[in-house]
């Protein structure tokens, strides 16, 4: 029975992305968006400071870890 619910499982994983779609791109602005036309999407939103207090968070774990290992020996 458990090999069945192994099979089952990795049945599921490898069909399950054929049926599951992202939303669709939304369309643009209305015409006549802007005083020349449309305008192009903006950048996004910046990545650059959440990833430096990221990977500074984790460093800082890292380094804590690394500490209280080598303290216990």
């Amino acid at each position: 029975m458990k090999i069945f619910k192994n099979i089952l499982v990795i049945a599921i994983i490898t069909v399950a992305p054929l049926f599951i779609e992202a939303q669709p791109i939304p369309s643009g602005p209305p015409s006549q968006h802007g005083t020349s036309g449309n305008q192009g999407a903006g950048g996004g939103a910046p990545v650059d400071g959440g990833l430096s207090i990221l990977l500074a968070f984790s460093a800082l774990y890292a380094g804590k870890k690394v500490y209280h290992i080598n303290k216990t020996k």
